[in-house]
């Protein structure tokens, strides 16, 4: 069971930057339970607020219920007390709360609440939903606003208070009035996490409506990269955020945006770059083409320059 409160879940969360770690699948397609493993626990050794597993970026929209209940089981026995796991739930209701209660059961500190998939609802519905998973568990939950899940301000504040446990606001639509009314009604009764893809993008801007923390991709393969912007962004260094927005960040998202599908291969392409192995994908979703990947080999390289670690030592390196 975890020892973490919802609201000490949020306080810890919002103090730094957050990891989504990929899962790594064999040429089979089946999780790989030992590179999962050691690519957790290098991601442990940063100084990194905490770890989401089977997200977006993990492939969790690819995952069996019972893959997730043992990524979620991993990710707890293997860096579990060293950074707070929050594990998933998605789909239907009766999925999703399966999944928050079993998360619980699992150790894990916390979910993040994922859209259901096809259908749409009204605010009445979405509110419903929500308030069902954070009943089926007292950990904190995260609610991802994201595709078919997108809550106004008046539902936020609904669920806020008659949901102690419902403790944090990812954003994945970027409508900037939407959030500005939220946190108008909400203040710091919520913690805001960034979550539109590639968040390092969006870092800066988001700073001023309470958005201090985001998914941060990038720190699966260039975690020093990802901890030094973040810096930046909080001590709203516009200069320094600008130049490696320009030098690493916008021709990456240049490569990411050359195939539909490229926002989690261009990461798991990226610790290849690294030398860390990330394996393929599972369909729908499809490798880098070698030309991408190549582009995206030579972007990398270079980013010695704003890091100073090469990507030798990354291939190696304990934080």
């Amino acid at each position: 069971m975890s020892a973490l409160h919802p609201t000490d879940l949020a306080a810890t969360l919002k103090g730094g930057l957050l990891t989504f770690p990929v899962t790594h699948f064999t040429e089979a397609l089946q999780v790989d339970e030992d590179r999962y493993r050691q690519h957790l626990d290098w991601q442990s050794g940063f100084s990194l607020a905490g770890l989401f597993v089977a997200g977006g970026t993990g492939e969790g929209f690819s995952l069996t219920t019972e893959e997730v209940r043992r990524v979620v089981s991993v990710a707890v026995d293997e860096v579990g007390g060293r950074l707070p796991i929050v594990a998933p739930a998605t789909g239907a209701t009766a999925v999703a709360t399966q999944q928050a209660a079993d998360a619980e059961v699992q150790g894990a500190d916390g979910i993040l609440l994922l859209p259901p998939y096809l259908t749409e609802g009204s605010q009445a519905g979405l509110v419903a939903h929500v308030e069902a998973v954070c009943r089926a568990t007292s950990l904190g939950v995260i609610v991802y606003n994201r595709a078919n899940a997108i809550l106004s301000a008046e539902s936020v504040e609904i669920l806020a208070e008659r949901n102690p446990n419902f403790v944090g606001f990812k954003d994945g639509i970027g409508d900037i009035e939407a959030m500005a009314r939220i946190y108008a009604r909400l203040g710091d009764r919520l913690m805001y996490i960034g979550g539109l893809p590639t968040a390092e993008t969006f870092a800066l801007p988001l700073l001023q409506l309470g958005f201090n923390t985001y998914s941060s991709a990038l720190c699966n393969f260039l975690p020093e990269f990802a901890l030094d912007f973040h810096r930046d962004v909080l001590a709203n260094d516009r200069k320094t955020v600008y130049e490696k927005l320009n030098e690493f960040v916008i021709p990456y998202l240049d490569i990411r945006d050359r195939e539909k599908g490229y926002g989690v291969s261009i990461v798991k392409a990226g610790l290849d770059a690294v030398g860390r192995d990330g394996g393929t994908v599972r369909p729908p979703l499809q490798r880098l083409t070698q030309v991408d990947a190549d582009d995206l080999q030579a972007l990398v390289d270079r980013t010695s320059a704003l890091t100073g670690v090469s990507t030798a030592a990354l291939s190696g390196a304990t934080a």
